[in-house]
């Protein structure tokens, strides 16, 4: 991934490095792994590890590839079956497809309790799975007795249950926590006294904690706090203490302050396993669940495993019975004794541990990595120190299920059919499944799919869809791509890939999206009908509300998952049993104010989103403008005459300005970049000054500039300052983009470049006394000409002018030949973040530091502001692999047909080492009068035919339910509204004239509101959808 003296590939690690960072990206980059047991966990261990970056993988094992293995092994072929390879031999060359910078190797040597250990002393971290207690814990002590201890891992997937242990030693450092961005909060009021208390700017939350620590700068006043770091004690959301401030060395707080949480390294101690399996510390996911009971048992299993050298046989009540017995001693052992003992969940371990429930080995395969990568960098909090996750709710109901049926027939699910029986085996393999979005999550839901033998009889069927097409930055997290496959579809490609894994599958793959557009042409209510299971793989919340409702309207149980970076959800939407998606919305964005972006910047955030609003208001909706109007307005020769007949088409003005100063010369790109400058950073920070002195006051008599407004100082270009430069030429190149224009290299010599700028004439600054907006409350849009950008950056003197100078302009440029052929055209750019070679971050970023220079606020490296600009949403693969298993566990979930209380909606935050399950929310009971109610699954049909007229869609309901209709909406239009004028002349229509509709259309979905039962009430009773078919 990168040596001491290389960069890290941004094009391949962009979105994971804003996870976890440069540092810690650099460490991976240096550090050695060892992974014993390559099985299905370990597998997905590896594939985690790998496609994260670390230096090297050797992957350990010593057993040879079984049918049984490809039902958990997703990197195993039959083909490696027949020839008996040993598992990690086969495997090799798949894992290292997946990452050029990492080297992967395999070993076969036996290791066992007599093994000599001191070949791992190169490795940073050792994982170990499918190992016996007896080496678990002779792996673990060795590696606690090396200088720096070996960070050690153990997990394993036994049936249904699962763990993960850690082991870093006595003396381990945590770097960083949480990862997230420090925050940052404006200072109010600092108390002279002891202890000192800091209140919040304007009653916003400060967003710290007890123990944080926090900087100070820009406090007037007390300035003896500024460059300080101080621990802080948090009084309020508001409000916190920073310790004796009553001292003589502290003035009093004037105004004014910025505190910034600053990341302090936090000691962590270990315990051995010795240690940890009689006193384990375990965390709490389900609080139905007792992790010391799931403790008990697997302590059980292990000591089974090391005393019968096997596992207990499929349903096999005899060793289920001697399983029991071994963790009734083990429970007398334990400090914290589990009472009363659990044996059912002891015996449900006997009777499935020679299977490995999929879901699981997913799930714990990105929790492993993510513990690995906090082993190898500090970068988050890890595991303390075991963790037990299990899918019990799976096996109920098996009493009255043959045993016959769980045993292994010699097949690739056997490993499936262990844990849920044959019958369920098939279930899955005749599914139709429809999953929109190929990305992330859906190449690891594949994946999942694939191992578990969905859609793989001619029954079942899998649809995918996804409208993109894939980039190397996705090779990161996508696994089922390669670098050959970069620029082909993802859907096409990933269901190739998935059937490399089971050739079995029937997958169709699409290349749509799923919106209104496509929602007759392709994804109707009959394409819904046919499918028995709906997933969401998608990245954005609009296309996740739509899908909601689309399953909603057709009854469609919904598996939605979704990450940002180490944090993940899970949510189960069942029919008639679960609210919905659109259930629970998050609180709005907080909004910027108009006038903030504008002229009164406070953070690097403000500048940043400033300067993304200038590269699209510039080099995007302008040309996009200019284009338009030539479009609608047909030539030159056409609009002059119109507006010589007195008409103004909309953006005359600005069209015509942009046609009188375009650059047609790369000379010309240069001196307008040059001139754009001086306006941006010179011209508006004295217009400021002017129009705001340094000592302007406030209506209030409050100084005008305080915190957190700050008083610009203007920029004197310097062609010798890289950041002047970098905007000059990149504003340059952008302008050469949209107009056309060739660019050789030599034009972009610093000779060349000096030579042009040298030359260029900057107009001198004259001041206006065009009103600046200060008002916080007021939007952009009132503010802005129809070709200002989203924060309302239209230039300052670009107010549509008199139509007789529109005139005269337009006349001028015909004459001099600028209004014909070439020069009414513009070529808009399109805002490209990942493409480093085309200048758009560059100016971004030069834009958005020379901005934050004038306000006196600290610059951001190209990398943040990439992240900011592009809206970038961090990612990595551990994440991705963990909400992917849980997803489909709870699919199988549904396919059971399990009730309310056995779903688990899931939130996790691999960071953290936390995981929270939950009951998801039963479907909300909205009631219309007594006896009637409905739920946001109900709809209520209405059966029409040619004849059926708007007074018989009125009279049905009140001979149903008694109710009145008051309003009958059909899409936006208003269909029947009694008060409004005309509209009780619509009863005698008929439905099919009122309501338009398009050949073979069968139906519509209407909304229909209801007068009150009192007539004192104001809002009219709302019922469900009604879906009013026409019987034509």
């Amino acid at each position: 991934m990168a040596t001491e003296k290389e960069e890290i590939d941004d094009s391949l690690y962009s979105r994971q490095r804003y996870v976890l960072g440069d540092s810690a990206m650099k460490q991976m980059a240096h550090s050695n792994v060892f992974l014993s047991g390559l099985g299905g966990l370990g597998v997905e261990i590896a594939k985690n590890v790998v496609l994260a970056g670390v230096r090297s993988l050797t992957v350990h094992d010593t057993k040879t590839a079984t049918f049984k293995d490809l039902g958990t092994q997703f990197f195993l072929r039959e083909e490696d079956v027949k020839a008996s390879k040993n598992r990690a031999e086969a495997s090799v060359s798949r894992l290292s497809e997946l990452n050029p910078y990492v080297t992967v190797k395999s070993s076969t040597q036996e290791l066992t309790a007599d093994t000599d250990l001191t070949f791992l002393s190169e490795f940073k971290c050792v994982i170990i799975t499918e190992a016996p207690l007896s080496l678990q814990q002779k792996l673990d002590e060795y590696c606690r007795s090396q200088e720096p201890p070996i960070k050690f891992i153990m997990a394993d997937v036994y049936g249904v249950h699962s763990y993960a242990f850690c082991d870093f030693g006595d003396e381990f450092t945590i770097m960083d926590p949480n990862g997230e961005e420090p925050k940052e909060s404006f200072i109010a009021t600092i108390t002279k006294e002891n202890p000192g208390v800091v209140t919040s700017l304007d009653n916003r939350m400060h967003g710290f904690q007890d123990g944080d620590s926090v900087s100070f700068k820009e406090v007037q006043g007390m300035t003896a706090l500024n460059g300080t770091t101080r621990p802080i004690k948090v009084l309020s959301p508001y409000a916190y203490t920073i310790g004796d401030l009553s001292g003589d060395e502290f003035q009093p707080h004037e105004t004014g302050g910025i505190a910034t949480q600053v990341k302090m390294p936090k000691p962590a101690t270990f315990k051995s396993l010795a240690v940890q399996l009689k006193s384990p510390s375990t965390r709490l996911v389900d609080f139905t669940k007792d992790p010391n009971a799931s403790h008990l048992a697997m302590c059980a299993l292990l000591q089974y495993i090391d005393e019968h050298k096997q596992l207990p046989a499929v349903r096999s009540s005899e060793d289920a019975q001697k399983l029991i017995a071994i963790a009734a001693k083990l429970n007398q052992e334990l400090e914290n004794a589990v009472e009363p003992l659990n044996n059912e969940m002891i015996t449900n371990l006997a009777y499935t541990s020679q299977g490995s429930f999929v879901p699981l080995t997913a799930a714990m395969g990105g929790i492993v990595a993510q513990e690995v990568l906090k082993a190898l960098t500090g970068k988050f909090t890890p595991l303390n120190q075991w963790l037990f996750l299990d899918a019990v709710e799976i096996l109920g109901g098996q009493d009255s299920i043959p045993a016959e049926s769980f045993q292994p027939r010699g097949d690739r699910y056997d490993s499936l059919r262990i844990c849920v029986g044959d019958e369920m085996v098939q279930k899955l393999a005749n599914l139709r499944l429809f999953m929109v979005g190929c990305g992330a999550i859906g190449c690891e839901m594949m994946k999942n799919y694939a191992l578990l033998g969905i859609a793989s009889t001619d029954k079942g069927k899998i649809t995918i869809t996804d409208n993109d097409l894939i980039e190397k930055s996705n090779l990161n997290r996508q696994f089922l791509f390669r670098p050959h496959h970069i620029q082909k579809p993802k859907s096409e490609t990933a269901a190739a890939s998935t059937k490399e894994i089971n050739p079995a599958l029937h997958i169709e793959p699409h290349q749509n999206k799923v919106c209104p557009d496509t929602e007759q042409s392709h994804y109707n209510d009959a394409f819904f009908q046919r499918n028995d299971v709906i997933v969401n793989a998608l990245d954005n919340v609009e296309a996740r509300r739509y899908m909601d409702s689309r399953c909603v309207t057709n009854k469609k149980p919904l598996m939605e998952s979704g990450t940002l970076g180490a944090k993940g959800h899970v949510q189960v939407i069942v029919p008639d049993l679960t609210e919905t998606y659109s259930n629970q919305q998050d609180p709005p964005e907080e909004s910027v104010p108009y006038c903030t972006l504008k002229s009164f910047p406070a953070t690097i955030e403000h500048t940043i989103q400033w300067a993304r609003d200038k590269f699209e208001n510039m080099f995007n909706m302008k040309p996009n403008m200019f284009n338009k109007y030539w479009s609608t307005n047909g030539s030159p020769q056409q609009a002059l005459e119109r507006m010589q007949n007195g008409l103004q088409p909309e953006n005359t003005f600005q069209t015509l300005k942009l046609l009188k100063n375009r650059p047609g010369t790369w000379d010309r790109c240069v001196a307008t970049a040059r001139i754009k400058f001086e306006k941006y950073f010179n011209h508006k920070a004295k217009q400021l000054l002017y129009s705001f002195p340094p000592d302007a006051k406030t209506s209030e008599g409050e100084p005008f500039w305080q915190s957190p407004k700050r008083p610009p100082t203007p920029v004197e270009f310097d062609s010798s300052n890289e950041l002047h430069m970098l905007f000059v030429v990149s504003a340059a190149r952008l302008y050469a983009s949209f107009c056309n224009i060739r660019v050789t290299d030599e034009d972009r010599s610093s000779a060349r470049l000096l030579a042009i700028i040298n030359g260029t004439k900057v107009p001198k600054f004259v001041p206006s006394d065009k009103k600046i907006v200060t008002d916080e409350s007021a939007s952009g849009k009132e503010n802005e000409d129809s070709s200002g950008g989203p924060s309302g950056e239209a230039d300052d003197d670009e107010d549509d002018a008199d139509i007789t100078a529109c005139i005269h302009t337009l006349q001028e440029l015909i004459k001099a030949g600028r209004a014909e052929g070439s020069f009414l055209g513009l070529l808009p750019v399109e805002f490209e973040k990942d493409d480093d070679s085309n200048g758009h971050i560059d100016f971004i970023t030069s834009a958005s530091n020379l901005r934050a220079s004038m306000y006196s606020i600290e610059h951001a490296d190209r990398f943040k502001t990439k992240r900011i600009a592009g809206r970038i949403v961090p990612a990595i693969a551990t994440t991705t692999a963990a909400v992917s298993g849980l997803a489909t566990l709870e699919l199988i979930r549904y396919v059971k047909g399990a009730e309310l209380e056995e779903y688990r909606n899931c939130f996790l935050n691999l960071g953290l080492a936390i995981m929270m399950f939950s009951e998801p929310g039963p479907a909300t009971t909205t009631v219309i009068k007594p006896g009637l109610t409905f739920t946001q699954w109900d709809m209520w049909h209405v059966q029409g035919n040619p004849d059926f007229k708007l007074a018989d869609f009125v009279k049905y309901f009140q001979d149903k339910h008694d109710l009145t209709v008051s309003m009958v909406v059909n899409g936006t239009k208003m269909v029947y509204v009694p008060i409004m004028p005309g509209h009780m002349k619509r009863l005698p229509q008929k439905m099919c004239d009122l309501i338009k509709f398009s050949d073979g259309i069968k139906y519509v979905d209407l909304t229909v509101g209801f007068e009150p039962e009192d007539p004192d009430e104001d809002e009219d009773l709302s019922g469900p959808p009604i879906r009013y078919h026409f019987g034509l």
